[in-house]
C-alpha cells in the first residue's frame, strides 16, 4: 500500500526544487541580460572613474589626439546605460566641468571630456532659474526656416569667437531618462542655440565649421 502522506511530501518537495530551479536561472539570465545591455566600454568607465566627482579635462579642438575624439559621430546609449551608476557619475562630471568657475560655459556635450556618447547638458535661458538640463541620445528633427546670426564660442576653442547662423526654433528628440521614452521638445531663441551647438558637437562638427563668411 502506498504511502499517500510520504508521496505528497516527496512530491511538494521537488515542486520547491524546480520553483528554487526556476528562480535561480531567471536570475542569472536576468543579471547576464543587464550586464551585456550596458554599453560603456572598459576605456569609457576608466575614464570617468578616474574624475569622479570632480571636473574633467576638456578636450582641445587643435590638439591631435583630442580632435579625433572631437571628430567622431558619438554613439547612442542603451537602456540599460541610463539607469547605471556611469551614467549618473558621468552626468556629475560633465555638470562640474560646465559650471567650472575658470571656464564657465552655459553647455556641454560628453565627447568634449573624451566619452564619444550623445549626451548634452543646456542651460535652459527660456525656463525659470536658468538651470542646466541632460539629453541623452539628442537629435535635432527640425529646424525653422527662421535664422537669426550671433556669435559662438567653446569650451573646447579657446580664445576664439565667430558669428554662426542658427535656426531660430528647432524641435529637439532625446530619451527621458526618467520615463525611459522618447520624447521631442521645442526650443526657440538663444536655448535653441545653445542645443544646435552641442548636438553638432554630436556629429563631430565644431561651430568654427559654420561661421558666417559675412560676419
Amino acid at each position: 500500500m502506498i504511502n499517500h502522506f510520504y508521496f505528497c511530501e516527496k512530491y511538494l518537495d521537488m515542486e520547491k526544487i524546480k520553483k528554487m530551479f526556476c528562480i535561480c536561472i531567471a536570475f542569472i539570465f536576468a543579471a547576464g541580460c543587464t550586464k551585456s545591455s550596458l554599453s560603456f566600454t572598459d576605456s569609457e568607465i576608466e575614464l570617468i572613474n578616474k574624475y569622479s566627482q570632480q571636473k574633467m579635462r576638456v578636450l582641445i579642438y587643435n590638439n591631435e589626439s583630442d580632435s579625433l575624439i572631437l571628430r567622431q559621430q558619438a554613439k547612442e546609449f542603451s537602456i540599460a546605460d541610463l539607469q547605471s551608476d556611469i551614467f549618473k557619475s558621468l552626468k556629475a562630471q560633465m555638470l562640474l566641468t560646465v559650471q567650472d568657475t575658470t571656464n564657465t560655459g552655459v553647455g556641454i556635450a560628453a565627447p568634449q571630456v573624451g566619452i564619444s556618447r550623445r549626451l548634452i547638458a543646456v542651460q535652459r535661458f527660456d525656463k525659470p532659474g536658468e538651470p542646466f538640463e541632460f539629453y541623452a541620445n539628442a537629435y535635432i528633427v527640425y529646424f525653422s526656416e527662421d535664422r537669426q546670426t550671433g556669435a559662438e564660442g567653446c569650451l573646447s576653442i579657446p580664445n576664439i569667437r565667430g558669428n554662426v547662423e542658427r535656426s531660430q526654433t528647432v524641435a529637439v528628440k532625446h530619451v527621458d531618462m526618467e520615463m525611459l521614452k522618447t520624447r521631442i521638445d521645442t526650443v526657440s531663441g538663444f536655448t535653441s542655440v545653445i542645443f544646435q551647438h552641442e548636438i553638432d558637437h554630436l556629429n563631430g562638427i565644431l561651430f568654427i565649421d559654420k561661421i558666417h563668411p559675412d560676419a
